[in-house]
């Protein structure tokens, strides 16, 4: 298995992973806009990919207090490989390129029937209210659970509701 390192996913890298889904990311209902990931980590198996995960820095304030993170999402591994450890595989090596880059924290929305992968991973679920960024102003992120990651040592999530400046990712 090759890990890849790719920056926004091209037409033709995403046709591969979704193939011929409707619905590649259960995102039928969701209102919210999300933003594009600069960065994607990848596995590939003979030049075919696999799974992917991407990776985009974005502002938050946290009661005022406004820093860093890095997001997480559009976490995808194709229909046939799915069940076999490339989303949790993809995900941790995701994480490495996190830490790498320096905010004290990764950050991520997700279903919840999802929260588990993540929660084995070290995320926790963010209680506090959380609000997101939209074309119309900011809305409440009441559609998908929020759950956050300490990438450096010691980071702890900071109380009072999360205002996530830009399009969720």
């Amino acid at each position: 298995m090759d890990v890849l390192d790719l920056g926004a996913l091209t037409d033709a890298q995403e046709a591969q992973l979704e193939g011929d889904e409707d619905d590649p990311f259960d995102a039928a209902g969701l209102t919210l806009r999300f933003r594009i990931k600069e960065r994607h980590v990848a596995l590939a198996q003979d030049g075919v990919l696999l799974a992917s995960a991407g990776l985009t820095r974005a502002q938050v304030a946290v009661s005022e207090v406004r820093f860093e993170v890095v997001g997480l999402g559009g976490v995808f591994v194709v229909a046939a490989r799915r069940g076999q450890g490339l989303a949790r595989e993809v995900v941790e090596h995701a994480l490495e390129r996190a830490r790498a880059m320096g905010p004290p924290f990764a950050l991520l929305f997700c279903h919840d029937d999802r929260a588990g992968l993540y929660e084995r991973l070290g995320f926790s679920v963010i209680e506090a209210a959380v609000s997101v960024e939209q074309p119309g102003g900011f809305e409440p992120m009441v559609q998908l659970l929020t759950m956050s990651l300490p990438l450096v040592p010691a980071a702890t999530w900071p109380p009072g509701p999360v205002t996530v400046h830009g399009f969720p990712f």
